[in-house]
């Protein structure tokens, strides 16, 4: 067997004001020697792959993998780019199985849906023997071209996503059955006409995922994923829906898709977001007797686009003369070198924030001592090493701040103790993030609250301002169906 492996990833804001153009995929992953170099959430399943097809002594072809942080749509040329070079690789491949990793929810100029597009190329060339598999993220917009086009789709399990190279070894498993002729998979999803977040680190997701894995390898269903949707991509397929896989049985992949939708569907209550605004949020940390607490500052998380230098929640921390209080990860490229040249220990003038956007709010000026400065920082997000650059800790009169100069969100607490600070010894950590910083802030933490303010992805769902999709979903409508 020959197999193709590449990747082409990055999460669309269609809100977002920052452009995701060539050197915004440089800044963060491109070549095509990704299985030679440490795995990050969108390389990990090329290792997988790799590892896996050379274990049955198959030959492994290596296209390019191009990924960038989440930000506003690619620009044309970039994607145009970067797929046909995808696409020349495959052809002169000539593979029996084709497997790539995306994200699901990529948007660039004149096309909203970047991965049904490159799928339908993709299979126009190979022909329809070849079999071709996708890995995505769960925040994807599932398309009828991404369906038509593959054999299997598998979505991450996890959010936050600890699953990627355990849902490549699935698929592959998958695909490489289905090029021996062992399996015929057959791809039925389920519209559940929501859209929210779903952590399935709590109830009444984590039990949802628990069964729809425990229902895998049974009665031959192949596997489940759901499609939670990019609440912020402004294109017609944007919201949840279920997917089933089973061998060789349409009607049974339709039915057993919507009936984990229709259960998705009546747990709806559970996702419903209820959280403190910004002075709710404080004053829980200021009753709390033991800390530290951990507060999301979820609306500047620049996994989903947002510029991570907003000064909402500083600007009322400071207001409050609230101490032994750390935020971070601001994305401050200037201010991270200015630290620099003044040096642990050194005091200077500082203007934080508020550079990118209104959603970034207005900037902070402080005098501030630099207490720390690493560079080629990392996080940890599962097993992957997400690159953060170069990391600053300021302290402003006991307010603790962290800088990185490359834009990434807060994933792992390695993002503030490997510049020195001691986080238990804070009453807050607030951390610029959704989700993703859950698995290694929940540990340290003595309660974990998700803040509802303002932002580039502030959790008003009903009122998100889409041009491309109808209003005819959860929670804007009380009963879509």
């Amino acid at each position: 067997m020959r197999v193709f492996i590449a990747g082409l990833a990055t999460e669309t804001n269609s809100f977002s004001p920052i452009p995701t153009g060539r050197l915004a995929f440089e800044d963060a992953y491109v070549g095509k020697d990704a299985t030679r170099q440490t795995p990050n959430l969108f390389s990990a399943p090329l290792h997988e792959w790799r590892r896996m097809a050379e274990a049955r002594g198959w030959d492994v072809t290596e296209g390019l993998c191009a990924f960038a942080q989440p930000a506003g749509p690619t620009i044309r040329s970039t994607y145009e780019t970067y797929r046909d070079d995808i696409l020349t690789d495959m052809k002169a491949a000539a593979p029996d199985i084709v497997l790539l990793s995306m994200h699901g929810a990529m948007i660039a100029e004149g096309y909203d849906d970047c991965e049904g597009d490159l799928l339908t190329h993709a299979r126009k060339l190979v022909g329809p023997d070849v079999k071709i598999g996708l890995e995505i993220d769960p925040h994807n917009h599932l398309t009828e071209a991404m369906l038509q086009a593959a054999d299997a789709i598998i979505s991450y399990k996890e959010y936050p996503h600890t699953d990627a190279p355990d849902r490549a070894r699935e698929l592959f498993t998958i695909i490489a059955d289905t090029a021996e002729g062992k399996i015929t998979p057959v791809m039925r999803d389920y519209d559940c006409r929501m859209i929210t977040m779903f952590h399935t680190s709590r109830a009444p997701m984590r039990a949802f995922v628990d069964d729809m894995m425990a229902r895998e390898g049974k009665d031959g269903v192949l596997s489940l994923s759901l499609s939670h949707g990019f609440p912020w991509g402004d294109c017609p397929r944007v919201g949840a829906r279920m997917l089933a896989i089973t061998d060789g049985n349409a009607d049974q992949a339709a039915a057993v898709a919507q009936e984990f939708g229709e259960r998705l569907w009546s747990e709806r209550e559970g996702m419903r977001p209820d959280w403190p605004n910004i002075p709710q949020a404080l004053d829980l940390v200021d009753a709390a007797t033991k800390g530290p607490l951990v507060l999301a500052d979820f609306a500047d998380n620049a996994g989903g686009g947002a510029p991570a230098d907003s000064t909402f929640v500083l600007r009322e921390v400071l207001d409050r003369g609230m101490k032994d209080i750390a935020l971070g990860i601001f994305w401050d490229p200037v201010l991270v070198r200015m630290c620099q040249d003044v040096g642990i220990g050194g005091n200077t003038k500082a203007r934080l924030g508020g550079k990118i956007d209104v959603t970034s709010g207005d900037p902070i000026d402080l005098t501030v001592t630099v207490r720390g400065i690493k560079e080629d920082m990392y996080q940890l997000m599962g097993d992957s090493e997400m690159p953060m650059g170069t990391g600053v800790w300021l302290e402003a009169d006991g307010v603790h701040l962290i800088l990185s100069d490359k834009r990434t969100q807060a994933f792992h607490p390695k993002g503030f103790t490997d510049l020195g600070i001691d986080l238990s010894k804070l009453r807050a950590v607030v951390v610029k993030s959704s989700q993703h910083f859950y698995a290694g802030f929940a540990p340290i933490a003595q309660a974990v609250h998700y803040i509802n303010g303002p932002g580039a992805i502030t959790p008003d769902y009903a009122n998100i301002p889409y041009t491309k999709r109808d209003g005819n979903y959860w929670p804007k409508v009380e009963n879509p169906f």
